[in-house]
């Protein structure tokens, strides 16, 4: 098949964040605009119902019994005409090939399913069974509906998505604005080292809500398929920055480990990450997850960052040399007083190199003071 008209083949899963995976991958690959997915409501229209196994491998062989070996190349009115047999269809697992038509799965009976419908019940045992995704199309009920490794989705009309898409989108965007306030005045907060652990708690949690929305945004492209190109550009373009800004705020704010307490930044994403929508609302269970204990006196006690953040607003300042400079400095504070001859004792640091970081630091200094004020 030409490259524009086929999504990436899904594969097997392998545990949970598998099985994630395998449905993304298995949603774009029935996405619209891909020729799986014209075929599929071919079917539809002709009203003849169907069943295809998205992969071969032994396990699946085995399941077939009955129909015909073909071994062809995919096209959608080929799989329309061949499901008008009454059997199961079996693709090739880069979905290239029809292997199989007209076959009659036999999988596991043991094999637990709350479908009733004879072709659902079956689709959702094979899946289960073989750890391909397995596609349903309903003649009674005129839905296609997607088996994967336990999970089932129906595939939604690309109107129905795009609304809730643009309704997601919507919030987002005001979220975006609410994280852009609170950012801002958190590095106000900076450069005055007026800043508190709820301070801290506000732009990470805000940081988090962006970044969830976004990824809810993301499966809707996912499924939207071609008609998702416009949706994929707004949500490019809104959350430009989120990811590396949380990573930024967690190494400029995670506490020093100490004998009682200690915690990675990785450690920190991860428990932000785990944190339910309800307790992401909670300022106090933000800060725990940070690495602060997360009582009121702790919200309002003061913190220094160490200058991750806002040296990465510096133009054409490499990673290393951020680093660098602040395991030298030590804090935002002592890098902010720093004059050119100081930066220029880092390693890598040289004249010109210095005077970026000197200028840098004192244009950021000024227009976060002059947003806060003015």
């Amino acid at each position: 098949m030409a490259a524009n008209d086929r999504a990436a083949a899904p594969g097997k899963s392998g545990g949970s964040a598998g099985s994630d995976g395998l449905m993304r991958a298995s949603l774009s690959a029935v996405a619209p605009g891909t020729a799986l997915r014209d075929g599929l409501e071919r079917v539809l229209r002709g009203n003849t119902g169907g069943l295809i196994v998205l992969g071969s491998d032994k396990t699946v062989e085995a399941m077939c019994t009955g129909g015909f070996v073909l071994d062809v190349e995919f096209t959608a009115t080929r799989l329309r005409e061949l499901c008008k047999l009454d059997g199961g269809i079996v693709l090739s697992s880069d979905l290239s090939k029809i292997l199989r038509a007209g076959v009659q799965f036999v999988p596991d009976a043991t094999i637990p399913t709350e479908e009733t419908g004879t072709r659902h019940r079956t689709a959702d045992r094979v899946s289960k069974q073989v750890g391909f995704p397995v596609v349903s199309v309903s003649q009674s009920m005129r839905l296609i509906a997607l088996y994967v490794d336990g999970q089932r989705r129906v595939l939604e009309d690309s109107a129905a998505i795009l609304s809730r898409a643009n309704q997601a989108l919507a919030t987002l965007e005001r979220y975006k604005l609410r994280l852009d306030e609170v950012a801002g005045t958190l590095s106000a907060l900076e450069i005055e080292d007026l800043v508190t652990v709820r301070d801290v708690s506000a732009v990470a949690q805000r940081l988090e809500m962006v970044r969830r929305i976004a990824t809810e945004i993301a499966e809707y492209v996912v499924e939207l398929g071609t008609d998702g190109r416009l949706l994929a550009l707004q949500l490019e373009e809104l959350i430009a920055g989120v990811e590396p800004d949380r990573s930024l705020v967690v190494r400029d704010y995670v506490p020093e480990p100490t004998a009682k307490r200690s915690r990675t930044v990785d450690e920190a994403l991860a428990e932000l990450d785990a944190l339910t929508h309800a307790e992401l609302l909670e300022l106090g269970t933000v800060a725990r997850a940070l690495g602060y204990t997360g009582s009121p006196e702790t919200l309002d006690s003061a913190v220094s960052p160490r200058g991750f953040r806002l040296l990465a607003k510096v133009p054409r300042l490499p990673g290393a040399i951020i680093d660098r400079l602040v395991e030298h400095f030590g804090g935002l504070q002592k890098l902010l007083a720093a004059s050119v001859d100081d930066l220029q004792t880092v390693d890598g640091v040289g004249e010109a190199r210095a005077r970026s970081v000197r200028e840098g630091l004192s244009r950021l200094a000024e227009s976060s003071i002059l947003e806060r004020y003015v």
